[in-house]
C-alpha cells in the first residue's frame, strides 16, 4: 500500500516489495529495450491496483447459475491518459488490469524558445468529468509538462484526476502542490534532485529512449 509522504501530502510512494524489485531493475543501464518496456507495464499495472482504491462503486443485482445477487461495480467511465510517448508503456500495463478504461492521448513536447510544454496531439473522450482521470508519465521531473496536461485535462471537464508516475523528484512533486493542490500524484520512487539538464537523479534515464530503443 503507499504511504503518504511526510514532507507532501500531494504525494503518495510506493513501498510494496515487488514494485521495489521492479524499479530497481529499472534503473538498472544494463537491462536493454525489451525487459525495460515488459517491466514499465508490470510496475504500472500493480501501481494501479492501489491507486484506484478510492475510485466509487455502485450496487448492480447479477445473476449467478445458482441465484441472484448484489455485486459492486465501478460507478464510473474511467480515462486513462498517457502522455506521449513515454507514457503509453504504462498505459498498457495499466489496462492488463483495467481493460474496461478509455484511452485518451496527450502528445506533448518543450519549446526550444520558451521551454513550456506545448501541445502537438489531443485526443480524448467527450465526457471526461463522466468518472475518474488517470494522467500516466514514468517520470515527473520540473513537472511543467504534468501540470501543463492537468489543465488541459480540466479544460476537457475532468474533475476527479490523479497522476501516475515511476519515478518523482522533488521540484515536479512541489510544482504539482502548488499548481494543482487538489491532485494527488502516485510514485514507485522519489529521487533526490533534478541535475541541470532537468533529469532527475539517480532516476532511470530517458524513459522513452529506454522503451523503445531510440537516441
Amino acid at each position: 500500500m503507499p504511504h503518504q509522504h511526510a514532507q507532501w501530502p500531494n504525494l503518495h510512494i510506493f513501498d510494496h516489495p515487488l514494485i521495489l524489485h521492479k524499479v530497481s531493475w529499472l534503473r538498472d543501464r544494463s537491462l536493454s529495450y525489451r525487459p525495460f518496456r515488459a517491466l514499465v507495464a508490470q510496475v504500472a499495472g500493480l501501481m494501479v491496483y492501489e491507486a484506484t482504491r478510492s475510485f466509487p462503486t455502485k450496487a448492480v443485482e447479477v445473476e449467478t447459475p445458482l441465484e441472484p445477487t448484489t455485486g459492486r461495480r465501478l460507478a464510473g467511465a474511467i480515462t486513462v491518459v498517457p502522455v506521449l510517448r513515454a507514457g503509453l508503456g504504462m498505459a498498457e500495463g495499466i489496462l492488463e488490469v483495467m481493460p474496461e478504461a478509455r484511452v485518451g492521448h496527450l502528445g506533448m513536447a518543450r519549446d526550444e524558445d520558451t521551454l513550456e510544454p506545448g501541445v502537438y496531439l489531443k485526443k480524448l473522450p467527450k465526457d471526461l468529468d463522466a468518472g475518474p482521470v488517470v494522467l500516466v508519465d514514468p517520470m515527473l521531473a520540473t513537472g511543467g509538462s504534468a501540470s501543463a496536461a492537468l489543465k488541459i485535462l480540466r479544460e476537457a471537464g475532468a474533475s476527479d484526476l490523479r497522476v501516475l508516475c515511476l519515478v518523482a523528484a522533488p521540484e515536479g512533486v512541489q510544482r504539482l502542490g502548488r499548481d494543482h493542490p487538489d491532485v494527488t500524484v502516485y510514485a514507485a520512487a522519489l529521487d533526490r534532485e533534478l541535475d541541470e539538464r532537468g533529469y532527475i537523479r539517480p532516476g532511470l534515464g530517458d524513459a522513452g529512449d529506454r522503451m523503445y530503443g531510440t537516441e
